[in-house]
């Protein structure tokens, strides 16, 4: 008890602690979904002819797939081997879920940090352009642009404007076969462009909302009045008292678009071809995968957890006041 007492109060420890809760949580409800899901890995593989197995051969293939034993023998020994790099292998493609997952990654991060780039490139001197002005025409049209951005759906979005280009210019670089950064950069950014500016324009706007309300809140404070009675330049208040007090809401709303992003590009990356982890839980659904949907759902999970943490982190570098506390 004492322990856990010591754990919860030194701030650091308690949120490894929080995080290992979250984590172990994920764990579970991912595993007791997939199995509330009707069908198994056995009619995913054999469709309509599992009706036709024998009792003794549904029985032999329970055995090998491990789905004879109870639901929490079989979480106890996933988890076990998920804690020693173990998390399992892919009945359908017979690789490891482990390189399956380092694979991916990289491609999934690259489309991530693109779309968060672009993001906060266009939500935050968007808000700082809104915010200057409040009720004149800049804002009110920066605003319209901004809900019109976030009511529209990312896959129709995607789907119009990638047929578009193509029938209209003949432009479909993700057509062809995919190509990481590693093996040819300049074809891989063709092909991530489209989709990173699909994804970073719907961030752009709670970016540019949460922007524009945390500077108008800081252009009222007695230290931005007092610096301009004093005579500070408009572009040296803006940026310096201004913006870089209303850096820690949108630091918040950065680092929980890009944990989104993370999971979340699944639909943009089944429409692009982009072969990241979202496409590969996808995949792992369709063809009841057990292995390969939880264990990359663990592994956004502690990706998510990752960048939460390091947004702390942040906060203690944008603002002294977190670090005095």
């Amino acid at each position: 008890m004492s322990v856990l007492l010591m754990l919860t109060r030194h701030p650091v420890l308690r949120r490894v602690l929080e995080a290992a809760l979250t984590l172990l949580g994920v764990s579970v409800l991912t595993f007791t979904l997939l199995r509330v899901l009707p069908g198994d890995q056995i009619t995913a593989s054999y469709g309509i002819e599992a009706g036709a197995l024998s009792p003794e051969q549904l029985a032999d293939l329970r055995a090998y797939y491990g789905l004879d034993q109870p639901l929490v023998t079989q979480y106890v020994h996933w988890l076990g081997g998920v804690v020693s790099g173990n998390l399992g292998v892919s009945a359908t493609s017979r690789q490891s879920v482990l390189d399956m997952t380092v694979a991916a990654l990289p491609n999934t991060l690259e489309l991530a940090v693109l779309s968060i780039a672009i993001g906060l490139l266009l939500g935050v001197p968007g808000g700082l352009f809104a915010a200057s002005r409040p009720g004149a025409t800049r804002d009110s049209g920066s605003q319209v642009a901004s809900l019109l951005a976030l009511s529209l759906p990312t896959f129709l979005v995607a789907t119009v404007v990638s047929t578009w280009l193509a029938n209209t210019f003949g432009w479909n670089p993700n057509g062809e076969e995919f190509a990481t950064l590693a093996q040819d950069p300049a074809r891989n950014l063709q092909q991530m462009l489209l989709p990173a500016l699909v994804l970073g324009v719907s961030i752009a706007s709670p970016v540019f909302q949460t922007a524009r309300a945390s500077i108008l809140a800081i252009r009222d404070e007695d230290y931005v009045r007092t610096a301009r009675a004093k005579g500070v330049p408009s572009r040296r208040l803006q940026y310096r008292h201004v913006l870089r007090n209303a850096l820690i809401p949108i630091v918040t709303i950065g680092g929980l678009q890009f944990g989104f992003l993370l999971g979340g590009t699944l639909v943009i990356e089944q429409i692009f071809s982009i072969p990241g982890i979202g496409r590969q839980v996808l995949l792992g659904l369709n063809q009841k995968e057990y292995a390969v949907v939880q264990s990359t759902v663990l592994v956004i999970a502690v990706l998510f957890v990752a960048v939460n943490l390091a947004t702390d982190l942040l906060y203690r570098v944008v603002d002294p006041r977190v670090r005095a506390e």
